[in-house]
């Protein structure tokens, strides 16, 4: 059952979608939650990409429930803001198995889940009523687990992944926004959006407060807000920024044999001081 700690932090989390915008920035293991968290945000997200890529595994839906788990109550540990997490699609088509992964991710100490629509990569999605029936069992063990505060964000890929005729998928999302908000969710995420026109569009008509998915190329933070936007999260922009550097610092040494790649590094002491064990 979750504790004071736990619902405190669910509640803030809920308190910070209320007004403006929420910014989270994803974090893929505990280090690069702890240094996220020392920028000051107020919650961080996790990245099933970035944690995919971590454990040496490709995205797209490729890891167990177990090594999600894991990896998220490892985030939650070296944190004590709320955290938000990527569950990809349930890890099981059913609803049962939504349920299952529901309560693991509670009991690993996070607040929030995203679920998205997909079946697998590139789509095919499960059709809003089979959705809506997922989002419904992570709602019931959200109430037995003693956690009602769970934010469940309803991630659809409609854009993300082309699906449908162009032009009607504007019409797919906001259906989908009202099934999925009957069945309980709390946010609508939809990838693959930045048109910030459409974007307006879908904010002023859903039901759902609207989560986007930003990075490079996409609007800033606050043309989105003024969209109407209310949660701007970066999938794995973080992590390809951390591995590039890594890349370009490795590529550095071996062909100039200097440094210049780390001189604005995190100092040793600075990073070795967030983690008490």
């Amino acid at each position: 059952m979750a504790g004071k700690v736990q619902k405190a932090n669910a509640e803030k989390l809920r308190a910070l979608h209320a007004a403006g915008v929420l910014i989270l920035p994803n974090a893929w293991d505990a280090g690069s939650a702890a240094v996220i968290a020392l920028a000051g945000v107020q919650a961080i997200a996790t990245t099933s990409g970035g944690i995919a890529w971590s454990l040496g595994r490709r995205d797209g839906q490729r890891l167990t429930r177990a090594e999600m788990i894991q990896r998220i109550g490892e985030i939650v540990a070296a944190v004590t803001i709320p955290v938000t997490a990527d569950i990809e699609g349930g890890y099981g088509s059913g609803p049962g198995d939504v349920a299952q992964t529901a309560e693991a991710v509670i009991a690993a100490g996070a607040v929030g889940v995203n679920l998205e629509d997909s079946r697998a990569p590139g789509g095919p999605l499960f059709d809003s009523a089979e959705q809506a029936g997922r989002i419904q069992a992570a709602r019931a063990v959200s109430d037995s687990a003693g956690l009602p505060g769970l934010f469940i964000n309803a991630r659809t890929d409609v854009f993300l992944y082309g699906i449908g005729v162009p032009g009607t998928q504007l019409d797919d999302v906001l259906a989908r926004s009202c099934a999925y908000a009957r069945a309980g969710a709390d946010g609508l995420f939809v990838p693959g959006l930045t048109d910030l026109q459409v974007v307006t569009e879908l904010a002023e008509a859903s039901p759902l407060p609207l989560n986007v998915m930003a990075g490079p190329g996409a609007p800033s933070v606050a043309e989105l807000a003024a969209a109407g936007v209310r949660r701007v999260s970066i999938g794995t922009a973080i992590t390809q920024a951390a591995y590039t550097l890594a890349q370009h610092a490795a590529t550095e040494l071996f062909t100039k044999g200097s440094y210049t790649e780390l001189e604005e590094s995190l100092d040793f002491g600075t990073i070795n001081s967030l983690f008490a064990r």
